[in-house]
Formats: structure tokens, sequence, C-alpha cells
């Protein structure tokens, strides 16, 4: 019970467990669509903004949602302009982006510490960016609440989806807003760095434990939230990053699950 007796450690395990929640129930979609090297290109490409928004003395979360976004469409429109495939277009992007973003850094005076934009500072986090992850976040969950049919069926059958008349092109790219604000969420706790993993591994883990995606992003809103408040304790008693010890925490039930998943876990498989 240490932990509990210091305010800062009952805030980061409060909002370890709440950025776990809002990225565990979007990896279900970016686990369906294939989204993880996109995950990885987005979160990189917020780092200017991040930048930007702190010389410019503006929320920290306004810059990377925006430098996002303008990634995320930047990507589409070299696509669909020349002959380049997907990979090939996310991973210029992306790597230009965070390039911006190191000089912007090496160049940009200041006193705060850009190791915790890249590494995050989930112990340090000031109340205003706890308010803006908390706002963010429970806008993530309600979009995805009021569209979750609509965004299952894109994941899992997107002709069927435009053949009875829904607007394909509107749901991809509020899926993409909602990649872009749920990087904003989790770059508070872990960083731009360790992001994709918050992105990838509890819906990676979820998807190994059932074949039902109301189960699955049950699952996974559970392994993100245990990974979240399993890590800033180990942080604790380690002296280690708390990014680090939550994205080790995911990983640690990822192995388990694929070892011991009752369907599709190794050691089912060999009996």
């Amino acid at each position: 019970m240490a932990p509990w007796q210091y305010e800062f450690m009952v805030k980061a395990l409060a909002m370890s467990a709440f950025v776990g929640l809002v990225c565990g129930v979007l990896s279900c979609f970016v686990t369906l669509r294939g989204w993880a090297l996109l995950g990885d290109a987005v979160s990189h490409a917020v780092t200017p903004g991040v930048v930007l928004a702190y010389a410019l003395g503006l929320p920290l979360a306004l810059g990377a949602l925006l430098f996002g976004l303008a990634a995320v469409l930047l990507m589409g429109w070299i696509q669909q302009q020349t002959r380049l495939k997907e990979d090939t277009t996310i991973g210029l992007v992306f790597t230009g982006f965070f390039a911006l973003g190191l000089v912007l850094i090496s160049k940009t005076p200041g006193q705060v510490d850009f190791l915790h934009i890249l590494f995050g500072n989930l112990l340090g986090m000031p109340a205003q960016e706890m308010g803006q992850t908390l706002v963010i976040g429970a806008l993530v969950l309600g979009v995805v609440w009021a569209l979750k049919h609509d965004l299952v069926l894109l994941c899992f059958d997107p002709v069927h989806a435009r053949t009875i008349g829904m607007d394909i092109d509107r749901l991809y790219y509020v899926l993409l807003t909602l990649l872009s604000l749920t990087i904003v969420v989790a770059m508070q706790a872990v960083g731009v760095v360790l992001v994709v993993a918050m992105l990838i591994t509890p819906g990676a883990t979820a998807y190994l434990l059932t074949d039902r995606f109301p189960a699955m992003m049950g699952w996974a809103a559970t392994v993100g939230v245990t990974a979240g408040v399993m890590g800033t304790y180990a942080s604790y008693y380690l002296d280690a990053s708390t990014g680090g010890c939550i994205v080790l925490a995911q990983t640690l039930l990822f192995v388990l699950a694929l070892v011991f998943a009752p369907k599709y876990g190794l050691w089912r498989r060999r009996v």
C-alpha cells in the first residue's frame, strides 16, 4: 500500500488505468485494420507539433493533434497522387515529421526536458495535461460507442458497408481522427516512442483470447487497464521508467495469452 501514500502516485495510477482503457478499446480496430505501422507513424509525426505548441505557449495536445492529422492527410494525398505503396508512403512521411521534431527540439530554448515527450512523464504530469487527457479520452470513448456498429462493419467487411449505403470514406477519416486523438492521450503516459505498443498489444492479446468482437474489446480494455496499474506499481518499486514498465507489463500479458489462450494458445495447440 506504500504507493497510495503519495498523491502523485495515486494520480499516476488513475491516469495509467484510464489511458490503458482508451488505448485498449481503440487497439481492437487498429489490430483488425492492420494499422500497426500507421499507428507508429502518427505517434512519431506528432513530435514537431508538441515542440511548436510548447514554444508558442499552446496546449501540447493541440499541437500533437494538428500534426497527427496533417501527417495522415499527407500520407493519403501522396498515395493517391503517386505510384508509391502505402508502407513506403508511411515511412517517408513519419520519418520526415520525426526528423523535423528532433531539429526543433535541438533549437528550442527552454527548461522543459523534451525526453518526456519521447518517453513520457506520467508521474509528473501537470493538472492541465491531466484534464486534457481525460477530456480527449472521454471523447474517443464516446465516439466509439456511438459509431461502434459502423466501425466494426468497416473493419470486417467494407465492401458490404459501401453496398448498403454507408459513407466509407467518412468513417475511414473518423477512425483516423480517433487514432490521432488516442495517440495524444497515450503520449502523455509513455511518450511518442512507445505509443505504438499501447495501440497494438492490448488488441493483439485480446485477439488470441476470443473470436467475438465485443468480448475482444472487453479483453483489450482489461489488458490495458491491468498493464497500466501493474507497470506503474512496478516503476515505483524498481525506480524505473513508468512508460517502459507499462509496456513491459502489456508484453508479459501478451506472452501469457500466446502460451495459455484457451483456443489459440501454443500450449493448447500442443496438447
